[in-house]
């Protein structure tokens, strides 16, 4: 997994649930409705003063994205474990 499509994952699911649409969020950070969907799609990665804009239209700091990002990730690098096969006793 990228960490552009973790940092846009979580604005968009910060944004859903604020209840806020893409273009009002775009008007406030000043960047192209367009540019903030490819962003949150995890298309186009954001600067860090981009990121700034975004985050200070949605009032997250961005202490706060980073964790949960930062969070994600380590769940996301996890190693999976095998599963053993139980076999019934015969």
């Amino acid at each position: 997994m990228l960490l552009r499509e973790l940092v846009g994952e979580t604005l968009r699911e910060e944004r859903v649930q604020q209840g806020r649409t893409l273009r009002e969020v775009s008007g406030l950070a000043r960047v192209s409705l367009g540019y903030l969907s490819e962003v949150e799609r995890g298309q186009k990665e954001a600067s860090s003063e981009l990121l700034a804009a975004i985050c200070g239209s949605l009032e997250l700091p961005m202490s706060q994205l980073l964790s949960t990002v930062s969070g994600k990730l380590a769940i996301a690098e996890r190693p999976v474990q095998p599963v053993r096969e139980v076999r019934a006793a015969a």
